[in-house]
């Protein structure tokens, strides 16, 4: 059957191809200089593996025009383009996010995004293993993408709106026992002191505190001159106690101290608000220990202060003065001892002996 004028064709290529059916639509004419006659110009709309699929990809380009340049644009392509627009509008914390759910979709980054179904989305929903908060980010950049391609004639249907994640909601996989980071995951971290929201795992690290009791410090309870700070408001009752500040730590807490003169908490986001422990688990401490192939949770760093300062060979009253256990303290040791906050400083020193040397070790490996 002939193909109404300006229509476009669906033609044979010739020798053994995948889709060997071009199809195209003219675009208009020009004059070839050699043959001096008036040739047809075309843009290739696709190809297809059969002569009916190409009729169906001319008929949709036909009730519904768009960029064949940008209808061949990968996954990969249309969020480099999308985030060039988005990030500039929206808090560090949110960038954090979006590049965490990127980061998942390594099955989808080569591929057309046109050609993109339902099932693929899902497929990334299916076998990531993250939990259900982390799928909904996922969701919602799957939402912005395509928002973005829509706009822009990259495809024609939002398929994001059916991916289903209500499934997960009771899923949990980061869900630990509470193990310590080894030595060499402490060394990546490390290695990462220059960023400041790597310095907040490094003062975890060393200073055996709750996250939620770190969150929750205002700056009134930190003494950076006499090296300690006040917890206040603690889980337990023993928990109320004074926590020592490591000489290495030390700038990285003073850092946070002046980095917001108006802020009443000492750690904050970038526009100066307090750390909520949802929003600073998700868009932050996971993008983090991501990055450097660490699987832990927040609270693995009290476990880890806990067995370095054992490990150095602190005596168990003075660990138990520094991370808040004194109800596991003898009656002698509640009544009798009153240490010296220069004693608690010492011993939290004597964690950090043998940085130097891990790091050196993890850097040459």
């Amino acid at each position: 059957m002939k193909l109404p004028n300006g229509y476009g064709s669906v033609v044979k290529l010739s020798g053994k191809r995948r889709k060997p059916w071009m199809v195209r639509k003219t675009t208009g004419y020009r004059i070839d200089p050699v043959k001096e006659k008036k040739v047809n110009e075309y843009i290739i709309i696709g190809y297809a593996a059969t002569k009916t699929e190409g009729l169906q990809m001319l008929a949709d380009y036909n009730r519904n025009p768009y960029d064949t340049k940008a209808a061949k644009m990968t996954f990969d392509e249309v969020y480099e383009e999308w985030s060039k627009k988005k990030f500039p509008t929206v808090s560090e914390s949110n960038i954090k996010g979006y590049k965490a759910s990127y980061k998942t979709c390594g099955i989808l980054y080569n591929r057309v995004f046109k050609d993109l179904k339902l099932a693929d989305l899902q497929q990334v929903i299916d076998t990531c293993g993250k939990n259900f908060p982390t799928l909904k980010k996922i969701k919602i950049l799957f939402n912005q993408l395509y928002e973005f391609a829509l706009k822009n004639d990259i495809c024609n249907k939002d398929y994001s709106t059916f991916v289903e994640i209500a499934q997960y909601k009771d899923r949990n996989p980061n869900k630990h026992t509470r193990t310590k980071f080894t030595k060499e995951e402490v060394a990546k971290v490390w290695t990462m002191k220059e960023d400041k929201y790597y310095q907040i795992i490094l003062m975890l690290l060393y200073n055996g505190t709750r996250i939620s009791e770190f969150l929750d410090l205002k700056k009134e309870n930190v003494h950076l001159e006499e090296q300690y700070f006040d917890v206040i408001d603690s889980k337990t009752e023993n928990g109320i106690r004074k926590v020592p500040i490591a000489d290495k730590l030390l700038p990285y807490y003073k850092d946070w101290y002046n980095s917001c003169p108006d802020c009443e908490y000492l750690l904050h986001t970038e526009d100066g608000k307090r750390f909520l422990y949802r929003n600073y688990y998700d868009s932050y401490w996971t993008p983090l220990v991501e990055q450097i192939g660490i699987d832990r949770t927040p609270h693995c760093t009290r476990h880890t202060c806990i067995s370095m300062l054992s490990e150095a060979g602190v005596q168990d009253t003075t660990i138990k003065k520094i991370v808040g256990h004194s109800g596991a303290m003898t009656l002698t040791e509640k009544v009798y001892t009153h240490l010296d906050m220069q004693v608690l400083v010492d011993a939290i020193n004597k964690t950090l002996e043998n940085e130097d040397s891990v790091t050196a070790d993890t850097k040459s490996a």
